[in-house]
């Protein structure tokens, strides 16, 4: 378990190279699905056949290993790419900052607000910024809020109000109370925030919150670690299958078709290699069309759970790919809305009134000064510019690419709205904030 902020340290990577295999599988694979579509075809390809990308052991990591074991970098000039695992999030962030010329990485599979983070140095050491770019999303919703045994009669939902009274009882008790999320600021801290605000309870002042890489989560309730996590799966499901706690909700409850990972590059890698980076988007692309159809899932639990990605069983896996949730409480349900979307619902499309959501609550908690220019940072790091072109590349119909950037006004559980066009009105409505708009 990490302590309550994880801090910029020595960057860690747990590789996976299997290079003497690479060759000739890429070579093979590609073969199969065929030759690269679009303007590679007929023109200049990549500047580099090379890129190495991070991921964390959690399902919407998907598409990065997807387009890895189908070949599909390859398929757009690009059979070098290697995919490699990282111990947290605080080692991806590490490994960016360091890049691979510095035997870190070029890009990854990441929190959404993290590019923000970084490019603004944030949360790098001496506060030295890296400019980083979002190149598309990975996924929508699917991501959990659990809750100890310990508070199986609260019988917590996406209303955790009957919280606010049991956390107050063992905080009087003198007991701390610890609630974890993977990054402080990330997708899983900023869920787990509005969670809790929602029910009145402050996450700065009335409970501790901690960091817990996403593979450690399970391990840590078991032992009476924490009281709550977010986390995206397969973990949430693990501890449910473990009998160690249970789902008070998925985020795609809190607020529907939410953004949640994607793939960051480091702005230097792009700006050197352009034509790379759209080949890389499209490779990525093709392989979330492929996680989303349902003749695919299965497999996909199977690729993703082995040992050399996630070592996971196939079982924590599968049931939510599907919208398939136990909650683990006793309350079961088959076929939701609430299954991981790869593709479907525009989830690969990075809209930029969703990052400005994003930035909007790093101000309301502090993580960005209340002067921020919202429109400003999103347009230095959303590129989605390049996701447009990689999906031309990609052979994506043009109905399947949205016309605007911005996605309109978005509703929460709670009746909270965000108009990305009036950020200050939604960070006015919350209560519970540590910046005034």
């Amino acid at each position: 378990m990490s302590k309550t902020s994880e801090k910029p340290g020595s960057a860690q990577m747990l590789t996976d190279r299997r290079g003497a295999l690479k060759g000739a599988a890429a070579t093979l694979a590609a073969a199969v699905i065929g030759a690269p579509r679009g303007v590679f075809a007929a023109g200049a390809g990549p500047e580099t056949t090379k890129a190495i990308l991070g991921y964390i052991a959690l399902t919407d990591s998907a598409p990065l290993i997807i387009a890895k074991e189908k070949g599909l970098f390859s398929k757009y000039g690009m059979p070098d790419v290697d995919v490699v695992k990282q111990a947290s999030w605080g080692a991806t962030r590490d490994n960016l900052v360091l890049g691979s010329a510095s035997n870190g990485i070029d890009g990854a599979h990441i929190l959404t607000p993290m590019p923000y983070l970084i490019a603004t140095g944030k949360v790098t050491q001496n506060n030295a910024p890296t400019p980083m770019y979002i190149l598309a999303r990975l996924n929508l919703d699917c991501q959990g809020i659990s809750v100890s045994n310990e508070y199986r009669d609260a019988k917590a939902t996406f209303k955790a109000d009957a919280l606010k009274a049991a956390f107050a009882r063992k905080k009087a008790e003198g007991k701390e109370v610890k609630v974890a999320m993977t990054f402080p600021g990330g997708t899983h801290d900023l869920w787990l925030r509005y969670w809790l605000a929602a029910a009145g309870i402050d996450p700065d002042k009335d409970v501790s919150t901690i960091v817990v890489p996403p593979p450690q989560m399970v391990a840590n309730m078991k032992v009476g670690n924490m009281d709550a996590f977010c986390v995206g799966e397969p973990w949430n499901e693990q501890l449910v299958n473990q009998g160690i706690g249970y789902n008070a909700c998925t985020t795609g409850e809190i607020w529907a078709k939410h953004p949640e990972k994607a793939l960051g590059m480091r702005a230097e890698w792009v700006d050197q290699n352009p034509r790379a980076a759209k080949a890389l988007t499209a490779a990525v692309i093709e392989a979330q069309q492929w996680c989303d159809k349902a003749e695919n899932k299965a497999e996909l639990a199977e690729i993703v759970g082995r040992r050399q990605w996630f070592n996971v069983p196939v079982a924590d896996i599968a049931g939510r790919l599907k919208g398939d949730i136990n909650y683990g409480n006793g309350r079961i349900e088959k076929g939701t809305k609430q299954g991981m979307k790869f593709w479907r619902d525009n989830a690969s499309y990075p809209f930029k009134s969703h990052d400005a959501w994003f930035v909007t609550e790093e101000i309301r908690w502090g993580k960005l000064e209340g002067k921020t220019d919202i429109k400003g940072l999103v347009s230095k790091v959303n590129r989605e510019d390049i996701w447009r072109d990689a999906a031309k590349m990609a052979g994506v119909s043009a109905r399947d690419i949205p016309v605007s950037t911005s996605r309109g006004k978005e509703t929460f559980f709670d009746g909270k709205v965000f108009d990305p066009e009036k950020p200050l009105d939604y960070l006015k409505s919350q209560t519970i904030k540590r910046a005034e708009a």
